[in-house]
């Protein structure tokens, strides 16, 4: 790397790039970031830039690619949505003292997961690292928001690790380098490989100690989270070599209680479609929805919201009671906070001190804007609003500081000068003044010179090679004064200099970068003293946030006609003409349905047509009941929810290639986890399981699932299917009821009422779906007849009960029947749904 072989700068460029062999690194050379060898090829391939090649090193041709310094954003913000990470060398010697290339040092790495620039992140999300360690079964997560400060951790079985990853949404992953969780291997997250000394417990503990600067971490209440402790050291030890400064802001770590949560597993969150869709796209979904909110915080928060609604109670009716409060005032509220920048994220900027002029002038607005906020929320009848409006400042002291330091309308960037406000500084002023008011000075020198020496004549002037001159002919060369030094002679003139012009030159000629080198050091004291106030700020941020997100719960209870939910304590759900709260703002009209389970109705076996409207019918009752436990009003004309621990979803048919699963495996497998977990207080959907096998297995399935369901978990359930003889299960138990989606058919057309009514369907209206579908008529046509043949047949012979017990061993025949001969050579597995229905009216008729 330093052998004679290379140049002297290509030898400082292979000294950093070993240190960081898995990023790429931008070298500054002049107004340009270069990258060199491997890092241009992967640059010009991924950024679309040219690749060239210029001057060798070792006998070798340098490649190289560059970006321009001050575009460089928008390409870093390309490099980390495709997964990379970026070391950032900057030049921090002095090019006039340097002997040989100019020092240059990494200030700076980008990566996924710790971005912080306004430019690289989304602002309606969090952007998340999450660290994760793994001893003897047990998982230990910590996350870290860099771009607010948020730090949380917990402990899980490994099991829950993909619903955590789900929840989380991380943007990035740190694992120890022995990790072997398979799961992890096949999740496109960029991932880095730590060593794994760095997640050791005793290690992080020591790190989490030092930075928070406590005794222990008892007062955060991790002290008994071994496993997770060491993820969250590794995590920190990563976000401090990865900024180069103290990350200040992270001034607390809290730890995740799964018990106050109500849990859902990843399946569930994709399929109800929280805050993206199944396919992937952020809308139509209950966040797109409901985010009207005025802030970048406060869409961040409401995305957390949905995807962690609250157990307890209280807590719940503290977010209803001020959403009800803000019912009438919503619109006032969110024209207020329309004027407030997100103080969550230039606090961090201030922390990491990245903040730029723009952002501290934005600072300063918001927070005076922030006044009006805080006198309407305390108006309001709200205990969670007045909590509020406490923590809102009412003549805050950091928007004094930046009001007598940032100018009004300061310039983007530092480098360009124009931040530091007029009056804060007397030797900037002075500097700007020399730039601005140079001539006029110089006329000033002129008349006082003149008037002084009685040369009329006399002249101050300046010229690029000579600088600042007096300029007196030679006839009057007998007036010059004493303190005048001779700088040029002429042929008719003598060129002075004095005093007072060669300290007006020395200022003027270096008025501009000195004005600069001062706003600079100015600057870095105004983040100096913006320090202290972090924490403040954070909590600012935090106020506004949860004000903005119950002002976009009031604005939808009051356009969309939402209602306040009834929380009790015993076994309940009971949803008075509920409605999908997505799908009715797509529609022009939507059909209102009731739900109603008790303790003595624990499941509700739902049939009725394909399109029908089932699996509406179902999500929206697990929206609503989510809506509710967020301290939402809900799309209802009332609702009275008992307790919650769990919602769990067993909706749609997808296969795992990836990972070597099978739709129907798929399907088993969140069947298995329902069944393993779901417990009296879980809401549970089940949508035609047992439908991906045969006929026979399937049906046997659903039944055996259905029962299982209501004997063992007793949860709260909406068991959709098409197997009509799972109605039976009604008669069989009284905490079974049978409801059906209504649909009419009329010449060869159907027609969908999406209402919910008691009894099982008559009918499935198969082939009127199929013909909605574009299936071709003589298909439709040639199913119908075979529809005509089946009925017929099954009219004339007598369908065995497929669930009834089996007769005595004395009733059964001696000889074997020749439909028991044909069973037995049958291979069910290698039949198809409609062979075996064939086969099964052909056993009938056998039997008849």
């Amino acid at each position: 790397m330093t052998t004679p072989q290379h140049t002297p700068m290509m030898q400082q460029y292979l000294a950093i790039k070993r240190e960081h062999q898995d990023k790429l690194v931008f070298y500054r050379m002049g107004d340009f970031y270069e990258l060199f060898f491997e890092d241009a090829e992967k640059a010009a391939r991924l950024l679309d830039i040219t690749l060239t090649t210029r001057g060798a090193t070792a006998g070798t041709p340098i490649k190289m690619a560059g970006v321009p310094y001050h575009a460089a954003e928008g390409y870093l913000a390309r490099l980390v949505k495709l997964g990379e990470s970026v070391a950032i060398a900057e030049q921090i010697g002095d090019p006039a003292l340097a002997k040989g290339p100019v020092e240059r040092k990494v200030v700076r790495i980008v990566t996924p997961g710790t971005l912080t620039d306004s430019a690289l992140l989304d602002d309606k999300r969090d952007n998340l690292v999450l660290a994760l360690n793994s001893v003897r079964g047990k998982l230990g997560l910590a996350w870290l928001s860099l771009a607010s400060g948020e730090f949380k951790v917990m402990e899980t079985s490994v099991d829950e690790l993909a619903s955590e990853l789900e929840r989380l949404k991380p943007a990035e992953l740190l694992l120890p380098d022995e990790s072997q969780v398979g799961l992890l291997e096949q999740l496109s997250i960029p991932k880095k490989k730590l060593p794994a000394w760095q997640f050791d417990q005793q290690s992080g503990l020591e790190t989490l100690i030092r930075h928070f600067g406590t005794r222990d971490l008892a007062g955060f209440g991790a002290e008994e989270l071994t496993v997770a402790i060491g993820a969250a050291g590794a995590l920190l030890g990563y976000v401090k070599a990865t900024q180069g400064v103290n990350p200040a802001h992270i001034a607390s770590l809290a730890v995740e209680d799964e018990s106050d949560l109500i849990r859902m597993d990843a399946a569930t969150r994709r399929n109800l479609e929280l805050t993206e869709t199944i396919r992937g796209e952020p809308s139509p979904t209950l966040g797109s929805l409901l985010d009207c909110c005025a802030t970048s915080m406060g869409s961040r928060l409401l995305r957390h919201w949905l995807h962690h609604p609250l157990r307890r109670h209280g807590k719940i009716r503290e977010r209803l009671g001020a959403v009800r409060a803000l019912l009438a005032r919503h619109g006032e509220v969110a024209e207020q906070l329309a004027e407030v920048a997100d103080i969550e994220r230039i606090t961090a900027r201030v922390a990491l001190r990245s903040a730029r002029p723009r952002d501290l002038a934005a600072l300063r607005d918001s927070l005076k804007a922030l006044t009006a906020v805080k006198g309407l929320a305390e108006q309001l009848d709200s205990e969670l609003l007045r909590q509020l409006a406490v923590l809102l400042p009412a003549d805050s002291p950091v928007a004094d500081l930046l009001g007598r330091t940032i100018l009004p309308e300061p310039a983007t960037f530092l480098r360009d000068g124009g931040v530091i406000n007029h009056g804060h500084s007397p030797t900037l002023d002075e500097l700007r003044a020399i730039q601005t008011n140079c001539g006029e000075f110089l006329l000033q020198l002129e008349a006082r010179e003149r008037e002084r020496t009685g040369i009329p004549s006399l002249k101050v002037e300046f010229n690029r090679v000579h600088g600042f001159y007096i300029e007196v002919s030679k006839a009057q060369g007998d007036k010059v004064p004493d303190d005048y030094r001779r700088r040029q002679t002429l042929k008719n003139a003598e060129r002075y200099i004095t005093p007072e012009l060669k300290e007006f030159e020395d200022k003027a000629l270096s008025a501009q970068d000195r004005a600069l080198a001062l706003e600079k050091q100015l600057y870095e004291a105004l983040l100096d003293e913006l320090a202290p106030h972090i924490a403040e700020l954070q909590l600012i941020a935090q106020a506004v946030a949860t004000l903005d997100v119950l002002a976009a719960f009031a604005r939808h209870a009051a356009t969309r006609n939402y209602v306040e939910p009834e929380f009790v304590d015993e076994v309940r759900l009971e949803i008075v003409e509920g409605r999908h709260p997505v799908v009715e703002a797509e529609v022009e009209r939507f059909i209102a349905n009731d739900t109603c389970l008790a303790d003595s109705r624990k499941l509700l076996l739902i049939t009725g047509p394909n399109m029908g409207g089932k699996s509406t019918y179902m999500r929206q009752t697990a929206l609503i009941t989510l809506l509710a436990h967020v301290g939402s009003f809900v799309p209802a004309d009332s609702a009275v929810l008992g307790p919650i621990d769990r919602i769990f979803t067993r909706i749609g048919a997808s296969d795992d290639l990836a990972g070597g699963r099978s739709t129907f495996m798929v399907e088993m497998t969140e069947t298995a986890n329902i069944l393993n977990n779901a417990s009296d207080k879980s809401l549970v959907l089940m949508d035609e399981v047992g439908r991906g096998t045969s006929t026979f297995d399937g049906l046997a399935l659903a039944w055996a699932i259905a029962k299982a369901l209501i004997e063992k978990n007793r949860a709260y359930t909406l068991f959709a299917t098409h197997y009509f003889e799972l109605t039976r299960l009604a008669s069989d138990y009284p905490g079974v009821a049978n409801v059906h989606l209504s649909a009419i058919e009329h010449k060869d057309k159907i027609v969908f009422l999406h209402h919910v009514e008691d009894g099982p369907a008559s009918q499935s209206y198969g082939l009127a779906v199929a013909q909605l579908a574009g299936v071709p008529g003589k298909v439709i046509r040639e199913a119908r007849r075979r529809l005509a043949e089946l009925e017929n047949q099954s009219a004339s012979a007598q369908q065995p009960d497929l669930f009834a017990a089996p007769l005595p061993a004395a009733a059964v025949d001696p000889e074997p029947h020749p439909a028991l001969e044909r069973l037995a050579e049958l291979q069910p597995d290698e039949l198809t749904p409609r062979q075996a229905l064939d086969l099964l009216y052909a056993l009938k008729t056998m039997l008849n």
